[in-house]
């Protein structure tokens, strides 16, 4: 089942909606036949009452949208938070390779994750700007983790009874903003803060069952600049699992229906791995990019250039 959150051109409101059949979609409140004002608070209701979701969609006869109607926006809308980890090796070690070091053995013992920004979050065929002082935009392919059922130090074996689906992410990165923050032993922050995309919407977690194997995720993974296949991947060769990236970020903190958690970037999933010099240079206005992932569907993100503007540097 696909369900999103969409912005009809008639409305300011977001509307939670679930896919039918014929490829519209339904106000998942008139669906359900309760009220679904946001799509984080419905959840909890869907991961119980949600298992014939798609028969009463097959069913349904009254109003519906079509895409034409309205424009994507993230399928939950300013979640509790976004935690975005880093649980690809090959992609941990292109990391290192760039500064001639290896990947620290603190890496295999424990998923890492930073918070990034879930105010920030844009949906499917969205325009981004790179942000002020940033020459070197990046796109990042990753898996998204939406939580349905919140908990508080989640064992890994109940792991997979808390998601309530999955989506795609586009984690929009600054590199050369980036180096600067790192180099003082901090951030990701702003190099990360002004955007990231998460869409075109989730696939609940039984849209996915024949895929998944005790902790394993087979799904293939694939990055499309301009039409140019770039990088190709699978949710499979995550390091750390997704039940024990769930577990970790429940460890001594709560967990909110609607939660955000990325996989990171898959190996080669963003132009940092794969040398600018080698893909035709860093993201630049006009591009499209184009995130792909088996049984989700395409994130697609377009390039915009930077407005002119003056900003005022931090007070001393």
């Amino acid at each position: 089942m696909r369900l999103a959150t969409i912005l009809p051109y008639s409305s300011v409101e977001p509307v939670p909606v679930a896919a039918a059949p014929d490829g519209t979609w339904i106000e998942l409140a008139g669906l359900i036949g309760r009220e679904a004002p946001r799509m984080k608070g419905a959840l909890p209701w869907l991961m119980v009452h949600g298992g014939n979701l798609a028969e009463r969609a097959e069913a349904w006869r009254g109003p519906r949208y079509r895409e034409s109607d309205f424009s994507f926006l993230p399928p939950v809308v300013r979640p509790h938070s976004f935690r975005d980890f880093f649980a690809f090796e090959a992609h941990a070690q292109a990391a290192r390779a760039r500064t001639g070091g290896e990947v620290p053995a603190e890496w295999y013992e424990t998923p890492m994750f930073y918070f990034s920004n879930h105010n920030a979050l844009i949906g499917h065929n969205a325009a981004v700007a790179p942000p002020v002082g940033c020459a070197e935009l990046d796109f990042e392919l990753e898996l998204g983790v939406i939580i349905g059922h919140g908990g508080r130090d989640i064992a890994v074996a109940r792991a997979w009874e808390h998601v309530m689906g999955f989506t795609i992410i586009n984690d929009l990165s600054a590199r050369d903003l980036q180096r600067k923050e790192q180099a003082v032993g901090l951030g990701p922050t702003k190099s990360k803060d002004f955007a990231t995309a998460v869409g075109p919407w989730m696939v609940t977690r039984d849209a996915v069952a024949d895929r998944m194997v005790g902790e394993k995720l087979t799904l293939e993974m694939c990055a499309r600049v301009n039409g140019r296949e770039l990088s190709r991947g699978n949710v499979a060769r995550l390091y750390h699992s997704i039940p024990r990236l769930v577990a970790q970020a429940s460890l001594d903190a709560e967990l909110f229906p609607g939660d955000l958690i990325g996989t990171g970037t898959v190996g080669t999933g963003c132009l940092l791995d794969l040398g600018p010099e080698n893909t035709g240079g860093w993201l630049k206005a006009g591009d499209v990019v184009e995130l792909e992932i088996e049984r989700i569907g395409v994130l697609r993100t377009r390039i915009a250039p930077r407005a002119a503007r003056s900003v005022e540097g931090p007070g001393v």
